[in-house]
């Protein structure tokens, strides 16, 4: 149920100029004053949660670790860590004419679901799974988890229900680890949701349900189902800190990651991370676990499509899940299909706005010119909205009151680390994927 009450889009509209270039489906950056102001130990006091609560996150993946690479073969390589690789991207960064280095976190090729929602997605289906089972004395803290695969497990598991509304990459990652622990698994998917992400869903035995509105919807109606039954647990993209956290432990590996590769961020030096951004949980999440383990050092900005700038919306005027796009007739409907959400979450915009330093929109022709670039120069194949980080040295580079406040100027940016969080891709199917990068191809060569 929709309990957000109508908006005085007139008087909000007034107040904040910003929103007509908004309207106007402008590619814009705001990088917000207060935010560069505050320490990260002072945004992180903020959130309510602690590195502990991140430590105690990352044990839990490991002891499910043994059963992960034993169900999953894409899994078994990691010995059941899903983690993704961090490469650098020095020809697209040559082409792009960028600043400094520019890597990608390449979370399109994480195991299982092959995007960013296998971190949270995967942690809150295993989480769950797990109290159920310590619950019902089948396993203890010390056992060995692939006792969850047995038959006595899935038969305990199949009397529990998992629902999760989608535009897709969450539902194919919530979808599947459900199924394969046993759960009867429904997966309520907006209109924007590719027809490719309900078929791998229904391959794997789980219930999905269409609807022709938008996001919001389908978390509403995935709600709704759990509402009033024990026994369905719900995954709220919006509100869940277990899925939070489960993002959250992709900070600790991150910093392990720049060590192996002798990437030393300062203060003063600092590296800007770009991540897509659609409601807010995946994003939110995954800089929270960069600031509890960089600091200062590292500088977090989200991305979002110029149809669909709800995070934007929502922290620049304050009201955070109070508003929606489409309450300022912007229309949500975007190639960017796992950005597509006009309502952010209120649980990251009001918690995370301190470690933020700023949004950045990006129109879909432009999504598709990179995705076409990416694969030309680097071989890397990914999706639309996973091509968002990938604007944001440049926009970086050209907001001198942004740098300012840093204490950077266009020489010291030299000298910065820029990381693109690309977010999905690697299990689109061929013939999509060729669509993807024709359109591209086109564009570019329109746009010489």
């Amino acid at each position: 149920m929709n309990t957000h009450h109508p908006v005085d889009v007139a008087a909000v509209s007034e107040q904040f100029p910003l929103i007509t270039r908004l309207q106007n489906l402008e590619e814009l950056s705001w990088f917000n004053p207060e935010a560069t102001s505050r320490t990260a130990e002072e945004g992180l006091a903020a959130v309510g949660l602690s590195e502990s609560d991140v430590r105690d996150a990352a044990d839990r993946l490991k002891r499910f670790a043994p059963y992960l690479a034993e169900v999953f073969p894409d899994a078994t390589r990691t010995y059941g860590i899903l983690e993704s690789p961090l490469v650098g991207v020095p020809a697209l960064q040559a082409s792009l004419e960028q600043p400094g280095q520019l890597w990608a976190k390449l979370d399109s090729h994480l195991p299982i679901s092959g995007s960013i929602k296998a971190r949270g997605g995967i942690y809150e289906v295993l989480a769950h799974a797990e109290k159920i089972a310590l619950e019902a004395g089948l396993i203890t803290v010390d056992s060995d988890y692939r006792e969850l695969g047995s038959e006595q497990a899935r038969e305990l598991f199949s009397r529990h229900k998992v629902a999760v509304g989608s535009t897709g990459n969450l539902g194919l990652s919530i979808g599947i680890m459900s199924a394969t622990l046993g759960f009867q698994a429904s997966v309520h998917m907006s209109a924007d949701a590719r027809q490719w992400k309900k078929d791998k869903l229904r391959e794997h035995g789980v219930n999905v349900v269409e609807y022709e509105s938008d996001y919001s919807v389908a978390v509403e109606q995935g709600r709704a189902e759990a509402e009033g039954d024990p026994l369905t647990h719900f995954v709220d993209d919006e509100n869940s800190v277990t899925l939070f956290l489960g993002y959250a432990v992709a900070g600790a590996r991150f910093a392990g990651q720049l060590a192996a590769y002798d990437v030393r961020p300062t203060v003063e030096r600092p590296m800007f991370v770009y991540l897509p951004c659609g409601v807010g949980g995946g994003p939110g999440g995954v800089a929270f676990g960069l600031k509890a383990a960089l600091g200062d050092a590292v500088r977090c900005i989200f991305v979002e499509p110029t149809h669909s700038p709800a995070m934007l919306l929502g922290v620049h005027t304050g009201l955070h899940d109070a508003v929606s796009v489409q309450d300022f007739g912007i229309d949500n409907l975007t190639a960017a299909d796992g950005l597509a959400v006009g309502r952010p979450s209120g649980f990251v915009g009001q918690r995370m706005e301190k470690l933020l330093d700023g949004y950045l929109t990006v129109d879909d022709d432009n999504l598709y010119r990179l995705i076409s670039l990416l694969d030309e120069t680097e071989g890397i194949r990914i999706e639309p909205s996973a091509a968002a980080g990938l604007i944001g040295p440049a926009r970086v580079a050209g907001d001198a009151d942004y740098l300012a406040r840093l204490g950077l100027d266009a020489e010291s940016l030299e000298q910065c680390t820029h990381v693109a969080w690309v977010t999905g891709g690697s299990m689109v199917p061929a013939p999509e994927m060729a669509s993807y990068l024709d359109t591209g191809a086109r564009l570019r060569e329109n746009a010489r």
